[in-house]
């Protein structure tokens, strides 16, 4: 079984882990350009339980969410990448709008979410914790954000077409 799985497919392999009493941690989000900020929460996600599910916007529901011109990385990109990553155990796409629907199918026992989110801004919170589960919000890391790396490019690039120089010989 490989560790990017279908809604289906996570939700089998989520019940079975439960019936084996491990502790599922959750988080989404876009995960468009993945930055330190990102391995950081996913790190300390991952302590907090014994398995941890990723579950990502598709690409319809990126370009709802931030616009036309977006996602940068498809989906199935992005959750190759997440799914490479050592605290990641499983990867999934999720269609709408918000994570609510999924959340309520895994049923996590911790739901984790980057600080830069209210408590009551997180999507799903009231059902992990009508459960018994926890909500943690883990610190954002300053300076390191998708929206910031975007802006820096798009500043850069157009500086760079500003005061357009040849290109060194050796890129030639």
């Amino acid at each position: 079984m490989g560790r990017v799985l279908s809604r289906r497919a996570i939700l089998r392999a989520v019940r079975s882990l439960k019936q084996r009493g491990k502790r599922i941690v959750f988080t989404n989000g876009c995960f468009e350009l993945i930055h330190v900020g990102h391995l950081r929460v996913l790190r300390k996600a991952k302590e907090l339980g014994h398995v941890l599910v990723v579950a990502i916007n598709s690409d319809a529901s990126v370009r709802k969410v931030k616009g036309r011109s977006r996602p940068i990385v498809t989906a199935k990109e992005r959750a190759e990448i997440l799914a490479s990553l050592e605290p990641v155990d499983f990867v999934t796409v999720f269609t709408e709008l918000t994570p609510e629907r999924i959340i309520s199918e895994i049923k996590p026992d911790v739901l984790v979410k980057g600080g830069d989110w209210g408590k009551d801004e997180i999507v799903g919170r009231d059902i992990v914790e009508a459960r018994g589960g926890r909500v943690v919000r883990i610190p954002p890391i300053r300076g390191h954000s998708t929206t910031r790396i975007l802006q820096k490019i798009n500043r850069d690039s157009a500086h760079l077409f500003l005061f357009k120089r040849p290109a060194p010989r050796h890129c030639r």
